[in-house]
């Protein structure tokens, strides 16, 4: 007959964090949230380590290159969505690895015979005062000039003016060469009093533009995630269909990690996935695997090779493969659960592998919570889609801003690949939605906050890094008359014009 569990599916807002001691030396300033990314054995240092448990979901809606920029910044780590062409998704793991802190790709550039009414209407749809005039209007193309508003006055500029005869030509301008650190580049813009310096090759194509105003952000990411060679480090989804092609062209395009994005990861042809990489890579190229919501899910990724393992099924505020097929787990118990095979394996083997918790957080503290019960790090969808580096449009909607979110399994995304079961191709039935989240501005701000509190809810575990606090929590299961008593109740609100200063 049929297996049944004993105890029920929960979530992690059925449990609650119970206060340990707090030291003296316990403070927020000093809780380390670096952790582990892949496996490795007990005693060593992991290949990649996290400077914080974040990544962003493997989702059209989520994670490109912007996003993964952006993530990376703050010591995180996206996943760049696999339901598109190949060659597109290494392109944007390019774009990621070719990033350096300061130096950008000039986006706004200009031909010397454009005109001024053509330079007004690029800085109308971009918002760039300052723009290469390059001989071909491309960012690599060969640099004669830079033009910025200081170069013509909108009252007495005839609109018809040529750019070559308002640009700061090349022979006057201060540049710096190809390869030149970001400290070099920044001392020739303090001692030239520049707005914006230009970098070069040595045959005169423009490959970055430093800004004075960029120094300041610049020392804003202590946490930058980067590989040896201080590129930001960054994931890139796989399925289980075309990997033979994919693999490799996100290899070479820089790939620090791959994960199998899967809804369903006990499948052989995850298992046959990971394989084919680690016989062709061997530990040269990291894979995650996943989604799996008990022990015998991970042993079985684990026995494949993956390098991390994924847990959830259902979970996500976008999924609904519950509701279509009954199939998944709460998220607590599934992270409890595996956290307590990967504790075995780790005893039986001395091979640590991390294991990711993906969906099921609604608060900031359901991170914790996550942590708290063995996962290293946490995915998530929905609170990166709300920031503007997530690809997703801004729309206004009734009378407040959003942003748009879908689910993998939607009719718009089409990413059936994800839920293979081996037959025909094709998507049978949806199993995501297509809708929005309130726009949360940039990610940068919101994340901080989001920190803070997670090092805050540490302290009161007396907990400085995540190994300790998996080590020592104390966690109750919580009544819904106790979840109900933890919100405001019994009282009347003011509204918010009724409060000196409310916004």
């Amino acid at each position: 007959m049929a297996f049944f569990f004993d105890e029920p599916s929960r979530t992690f807002s059925e449990y609650l964090l119970v206060p340990n001691l707090t030291r003296r030396g316990c403070t927020p300033d000093v809780v380390s949230l670096k952790t582990p990314l892949v496996r490795h054995a007990k005693g060593t240092e992991p290949a990649i380590r996290l400077n914080v448990p974040f990544a962003s979901a493997i989702m059209q809606a989520v994670s490109d290159d912007a996003m993964a920029v952006a993530l990376a910044r703050q010591g995180g780590i996206s996943f760049i969505f696999c339901s598109q062409p190949v060659e597109a998704q290494a392109e944007m793991v390019a774009r990621v690895k070719r990033f350096k802190a300061g130096f950008v790709a000039s986006d706004s550039n200009m031909r010397p015979d454009h005109t001024l009414r053509d330079v007004l209407a690029l800085r109308d749809c971009t918002g760039h005062t300052t723009m290469a005039v390059t001989d071909d209007g491309s960012p690599t193309g060969r640099l004669l000039g830079i033009l910025t508003s200081r170069d013509y006055r909108l009252s007495t500029t005839p609109p018809d003016a040529r750019v070559r005869d308002l640009m700061t030509p090349f022979a006057d301008l201060v540049y710096g060469r190809e390869g030149m650190g970001l400290s070099e580049a920044n001392d020739l813009i303090w001692e030239h009093k520049l707005n914006c310096l230009p970098v070069i090759t040595k045959d005169q194509r423009l490959v970055h533009l430093v800004f004075r105003k960029d120094y300041a952000e610049h020392k804003e990411h202590p946490d930058e995630l980067v590989d040896r060679d201080k590129r930001l480090v960054v994931g890139a989804g796989i399925n289980t269909r075309d990997f033979e092609q994919r693999v490799p062209a996100l290899v070479e395009a820089g790939a620090d990690v791959l994960c199998v994005d899967s809804s369903d990861g006990f499948t052989e042809w995850q298992r046959d996935t990971i394989r084919w990489i680690k016989d062709r890579y061997g530990d040269s190229v990291r894979v995650g695997g996943g989604n799996v919501v008990d022990a015998e899910g991970f042993r079985f990724l684990v026995d494949a090779g993956a390098d991390f393992v994924k847990v959830g099924i259902g979970g996500g505020s976008i999924c609904i493969t519950r509701e279509q097929k009954g199939i998944g787990r709460g998220q607590a118990s599934a992270v409890i659960e595996v956290a307590r095979a990967r504790a075995a394996h780790l005893e039986a083997t001395g091979v640590y592998v991390p294991i990711c918790s993906d969906g099921g957080i609604v608060h900031d503290y359901h991170v914790v919570l996550a942590l708290a019960m063995g996962a290293d790090f946490v995915m998530m969808g929905r609170f990166f889609a709300r920031f503007d580096e997530a690809p997703g449009r801004r729309l206004r909607v009734g009378g407040s801003f959003v942003k748009e979110y879908w689910g993998e399994g939607s009719n718009r995304a089409r990413n059936w690949q994800r839920y293979d079961a081996g037959g025909e191709t094709g998507l049978a039935f949806e199993e995501g939605v297509d809708g929005y989240v309130p726009y949360a501005g940039a990610l940068k701000d919101h994340l901080s906050l989001t920190i803070g509190k997670i090092r805050s809810t540490m302290v009161s575990c007396g907990a400085v890094s995540i190994a300790e606090l998996a080590a020592t929590a104390r966690i109750t299961l919580a009544s819904a008359i106790s979840i109900r008593e933890g919100g405001v109740h019994d009282i009347t609100l003011k509204e918010n014009e009724m409060l000196p200063g409310g916004a």
